[in-house]
């Protein structure tokens, strides 16, 4: 508990130091669209196929379930897209770019950590936390909820794959589906939770590479702390965001 606290506290102090003036603000930018492009398109492969499958996955199970029931076959549709806005495409994304990004991310500013890089920065009088940190935060703040936003579509558009083509019903009731009980809140809960989702990923990992010490060994484990740290954390503002967004 300790340990626990401590880390919190020095995790919330830091914050104050990453939003302090970051200097040169030509390079600032630099960095920033580096960050979007690393971010979202170095993950946009991985995030399309595991997407489709979701949704793949999602309506054949859907159908399975509602076998033999008297529920119409259109709402498979309906339950595919609502499931994909509102949970699916935001927790799973974000899982998944815990691992990939955060990961990244942490050996990146731990590499440099240990080369005595930022310790040379400071030297020179450069904010390194918010040169090196601030960019990556607002970077995946733009890219993680496009991403999620494409998750959605794509997961979808595998529920469609999975269905229609496959006989399982038709067309006019996957789309019928798809436009029942259309509710545009969960749009907003699904990019309300990629926010948030996102900037705890970018915060631990980086947190995670800036403290470290030690050698290889020691960067090794603090990536994958921040890889299993942004995704307890992640799982658990799922659960708070969600209580907050759908109660009253």
């Amino acid at each position: 508990m300790k340990g626990l606290f401590f880390h919190l506290g020095r995790y919330i102090a830091w914050h104050k130091v990453i939003y302090q003036k970051t200097g040169n603000f030509s390079m600032f930018y630099k960095e920033v669209v580096r960050q979007v492009y690393d971010i979202g398109v170095g993950s946009i492969l991985i995030v399309f196929i595991i997407s489709i499958f979701i949704g793949a996955v999602t309506a054949q199970q859907m159908y399975y379930q509602l076998t033999g029931t008297s529920i119409p076959a259109y709402y498979i549709g309906y339950i595919v897209r609502d499931m994909a806005i509102i949970e699916l495409a935001a927790t799973f994304t974000c899982l998944v770019l815990a691992g990939k990004v955060g990961s990244n991310l942490a050996a990146e500013i731990g590499g440099m950590r240990q080369k005595e890089h930022i310790d040379a920065m400071e030297i020179m009088g450069v904010n390194t936390a918010s040169y090196l940190v601030l960019p990556k935060i607002i970077g995946g703040l733009i890219a993680i909820p496009i991403l999620v936003f494409i998750a959605a579509i794509v997961n979808i558009g595998g529920g469609y794959l999975a269905s229609v083509p496959t006989g399982l019903f038709t067309n006019f009731d996957y789309v019928k589906g798809l436009r029942s009980f259309f509710n545009d809140y969960n749009v907003v809960m699904m990019f309300v939770k990629s926010v948030v989702f996102a900037y705890i990923i970018i915060t631990v990992s980086c947190y995670q590479g800036y403290f470290v010490k030690g050698g290889n060994i020691e960067l090794g484990q603090a990536s994958t702390r921040a890889v299993v740290y942004s995704c307890v954390l992640v799982l658990v503002s799922d659960y708070v965001v969600a209580i907050l967004l759908t109660s009253g």
